[in-house]
């Protein structure tokens, strides 16, 4: 206090919101907060999440059964452009990530562009999936034709999903912050997958009801044929999820802005692709959460993926599927705020256990009982629960294993990229095998695309594969997380090296800052009005150049 230095630093460096009281000759003529992350740039952040959980969800519930029942595709052709589909769209991520990471920054950012400038071609991409060009397609002319745009598709929503996943690490704030909006986007991306699923499904709900009561009234096992207003349906279903696509990113683009520290290096790589990704799939609690990822996803999805086709067929229940799936998803959707409360009082790892054991047995009872809707709508409630765990848990738990990687490898830059596009890469790997693992059966068990009836094989395997299967692969997922090995303890331990990165670095800057002024021409003449008034403008500039950058630090490294 008597040289005129600051006080109250150390302590408050190491608290969750930073203040700052800066003294001259004893008194204090400055006091500064350093803000968090604000509540409107979290909802919007949130809100520019939604495009992918809505289209991901529509094509999860409604694009197998449109391939097959609607199109008239064979289940074998089907399967390829469903397993290969989501391959293609697995390989392009960390291709993405890449690129993402070797791009320059421009005025509005480096993620923000690509987020804005490839959203008209992933709405259009979208709209054109679900185009039925015409009545009657040759096998070959309608696989070429669904695969070619589903590889769009999928291409342009990487380009935009990748960088909004990576925009996490650059929102400003400190760690409770990066909670708070992984929360907000959490559930913002939940509603979206009931938006998605309510819009499409009450859409196209209508006709499938009226096929399902068509085949009730006929004896034999070939069902009606799609017609042009069944195909204009699914149509209008992406017609209307295209435009919230577009608005959603309008919001994104209006209410974020890219909180970059000057010293992050984010407009440069320091290692080579091929050596950031070996230095990714190295790190031993990032491997065991995204393979203990993998399998509850690949559960999830498995699931999923035939509940339509279990619900019209094995379960006699097709003419309430569009409602059960509506009842599910608004059940994940509330169940958030209770997952994130049990997070913050449980930890993140005893939280997953509890949330994915949930949704064993609310499949063991769906798949057992046969045309009893108030048992159906109890155990869709159950499941919806447990899927909001798998939202949002394993992507809360990112932004830790990332911070330990920087604890651990302080001189790697901007890996950020490349640990988010590999996370989406195995999900969305895991939802190619489901899908096209589970249609591959289908095909070989005798299924018949738009038929009423099917033999017993198929019955069965659509019992097997909506419970049995996605079982056991939650099974595996919970033992791999049984040995995750960043818990709270050692999360707390992660976050206490971080903030003492940025307290080492401010601490050792204002030194040089001092010594530089008191060595300083000025500084060593009489205490005269313009000496004592320069010393105090430099010093007051050193001072918020250190907060500054040492803030921004602090958000990158924080989540």
């Amino acid at each position: 206090p008597e040289t005129g230095f600051l006080s109250q630093t150390s302590t408050s460096l190491l608290k969750k919101n930073f203040s700052f009281q800066l003294f001259w000759h004893g008194q204090v003529v400055m006091t500064t907060k350093i803000p968090g992350i604000p509540l409107s740039r979290k909802l919007c952040y949130a809100i520019g999440g939604m495009p992918y959980q809505m289209t991901a969800n529509a094509k999860g519930f409604f694009m197998q059964i449109f391939l097959l029942d609607v199109v008239k595709m064979g289940a074998f052709s089907a399967s390829v452009i469903l397993f290969l589909g989501r391959a293609w769209d697995a390989i392009t991520d960390p291709l993405i990530g890449y690129a993402v990471s070797k791009s320059g920054r421009t005025r509005i950012g480096k993620l923000i562009p690509w987020i804005v400038f490839t959203m008209p071609l992933g709405v259009l991409s979208y709209v054109m999936l679900w185009y039925t060009p015409q009545d009657t397609m040759s096998s070959g002319f309608s696989f070429g034709w669904y695969f070619t745009w589903c590889c769009l598709f999928d291409t342009f929503m990487s380009c935009y999903h990748v960088p909004y996943s990576s925009l996490n690490m650059f929102l400003g704030g400190n760690q409770k912050d990066r909670d708070s909006a992984t929360g907000y986007r959490m559930g913002m991306e939940v509603f979206a997958t009931l938006a998605g699923a309510a819009i499409q499904g009450q859409i196209v709900g209508v006709h499938h009801a009226k096929r399902t009561h068509v085949c009730s009234l006929q004896n034999d096992t070939e069902g009606p044929s799609a017609n042009h207003t069944e195909s204009r349906a699914y149509l209008t279903g992406a017609l209307v999820l295209g435009m919230l696509y577009f608005l959603c990113c309008l919001v994104l683009f209006l209410g974020v802005k890219e909180q970059l520290a000057p010293l992050s290096k984010l407009d440069r790589i320091n290692v080579t692709y091929l050596t950031g990704m070996k230095m990714v799939v190295g790190h031993t609690p990032y491997v065991r959460l995204v393979f203990g990822f993998l399998f509850a996803s690949l559960a999830f999805q498995m699931a999923q993926g035939n509940f339509a086709l279990f619900c019209t067929h094995a379960a006699n229940m097709g003419a309430y599927f569009q409602h059960l799936v509506l009842i599910l998803l608004t059940s994940a959707t509330i169940s958030i705020p209770m997952w994130q409360t049990l997070l913050v009082k449980k930890g993140k790892k005893t939280t997953i256990f509890i949330g994915l054991s949930v949704y064993i047995p609310a499949l063991i009872v769906i798949s057992l009982v046969k045309s009893n809707l108030p048992i159906f709508i109890i155990m869709s409630m159950v499941a919806g629960t447990s899927l909001a765990a798998l939202y949002l848990l394993p992507w809360s738990m990112l932004p830790d294993v990332v911070d330990d990687f920087k604890v651990k490898n302080p001189s790697c830059q901007d890996l950020e990229p490349l640990f988010y596009s590999c996370y989406v890469f195995f999900n969305k790997f895991g939802g190619g095998m489901s899908v096209g693992v589970s249609t591959l059966v289908l095909h070989f068990v005798g299924y018949k695309p738009g038929a009423c009836k099917h033999n017993p094989k198929v019955i069965y395997s659509l019992r097997v594969l909506f419970a049995p299967v996605p079982i056991c692969l939650l099974l595996i997922s919970l033992i791999i997380f049984r040995f995750y090995p960043i818990n709270e303890e050692r999360r707390q331990k992660i976050q206490d090296a971080l903030r003492k990165a940025g307290y080492v670095f401010l601490s050792v800057f204002i030194q040089l800052s001092h010594v530089t002024l008191m060595h300083s021409t000025e500084f060593k003449k009489d205490n005269g009005t313009e000496a004592n008034a320069h010393i105090k403008k430099s010093l007051l500039f050193f001072f918020f150049w250190s907060v500054t950058t040492t803030s921004f630090i602090q958000g990158s490294h924080a989540s």
